[in-house]
């Protein structure tokens, strides 16, 4: 899904993002998360790069904010992942259906441990905060995709929906 980058492809995601959403303090967290998304993770270069442009159009930000910004969001990554992200909520309400066991299992069945990546790089494994769907727990994302009320009996069958 994600092939790595080269520098050209690199600076023009970057530009394409900057054009996008402006060069405002505003933009900041949306123009790393589209990079994101096309990268598949925000590699230095890109955060060096948007820091040149963003800078050169008058707005001031220093590399070290723009890596604060992208190493604190869970949806954004500076490391490369897997194809298929999961993002499994580690909040108390998922945690008291059930979630701990549903964790276990994911860990288990894709021999991984949290923010690790499965050496054929089809996988990431991931905790999130409250992914908001309380109500459906224990709840996993796979890439964009939801999977509320989840058992360890569906684990399987979930996984195999993902080349």
């Amino acid at each position: 899904m994600y092939a790595p980058a080269v520098e050209r492809e690199i600076k023009e995601v970057v530009q394409e993002a900057i054009e996008k959403h402006g060069c405002t303090r505003d933009a900041f967290i949306p123009i790393l998360s589209e990079i994101n998304h096309a990268l598949g993770y925000i590699p230095a270069e890109a955060i060096r790069e948007v820091k040149v442009q963003i800078n050169h159009d008058g707005s001031f930000v220093s590399q070290g904010q723009l890596f604060g910004l992208a190493s604190f969001y869970d949806m954004l990554s500076t490391q490369p992942r897997g194809r298929h992200v999961i993002k499994f909520c580690e909040n108390a309400p998922c945690h008291v259906v059930g979630g701990k066991a549903i964790w276990d299992a994911l860990r288990e069945t894709l021999d991984l441990e949290n923010g690790a990546t499965t050496p054929d790089k089809k996988w990431t494994l991931v905790t999130t905060s409250c992914i908001g769907l309380c109500s459906v727990g224990p709840v996993l994302l796979i890439d964009d995709d939801m999977y509320g009320n989840v058992t360890i009996e569906q684990i399987p069958d979930i996984l195999e929906r993902y080349e």
